[in-house]
């Protein structure tokens, strides 16, 4: 979504425009398109929502544990589950998908919401120093909190925004 993104308020603005852009992107979707699948694959739009959420609900912990100072809980998946392989990463998809596939299409959407609600929040509650300085808590490896952020934002626009405006394309008027 254009250049680097840099302070406090650079943030809570981008945040801004990202929940903004991704109601857009739900709303072109429409209702009658949540359970229609080929968003991703066999995927379905309300999966893809349900994947993002279960990724970004890391992203909400990190953040609500900088806010407080502390270290962020376990990942919400189960420990025998790694993101630092591929097959890992696959596993905690399916994990994921499992846990979301027969949710209704209004709880999933409105979990992102509070989602959304609940990171800029957290960035409110971050002071700016906390945010943008990269080492400030150790188990980010170095990066600053705002990289939680980037890697959430990233995930959507990089890995699945084109396969779903593909997919939208496709769809009849």
């Amino acid at each position: 979504m254009g250049a680097a993104t840099t302070g406090k308020a650079g943030w809570l603005d981008r945040m801004r425009r990202e929940q903004e852009s991704w109601q857009a992107l739900v709303s072109e979707v429409g209702d009658a398109g949540l359970d229609r699948s080929g968003a991703a694959g066999d995927w379905t739009f309300k999966d893809v929502v349900g994947h993002l959420n279960g990724w970004r609900e890391r992203t909400v912990d990190r953040l609500e544990a900088a806010a407080r100072d502390a270290a962020p809980p376990p990942s919400p998946w189960p420990d025998d589950l790694s993101d630092e392989t591929d097959e890992g990463v696959e596993a905690i998809n399916r994990w994921i998908y499992e846990r979301n596939r027969d949710r209704p299409a209004a709880d999933i959407l409105a979990e992102s919401r509070e989602q959304f609600r609940r990171m800029r929040a957290a960035v409110e509650a971050v002071p700016e120093d906390d945010l943008v300085t990269p080492g400030r808590f150790p188990w980010l490896g170095g990066e600053p909190l705002s990289a939680v952020l980037e890697g959430s934002f990233g995930h959507l626009h990089e890995e699945h925004e084109p396969a779903i405006r593909a997919w939208l394309a496709d769809q009849p008027r």
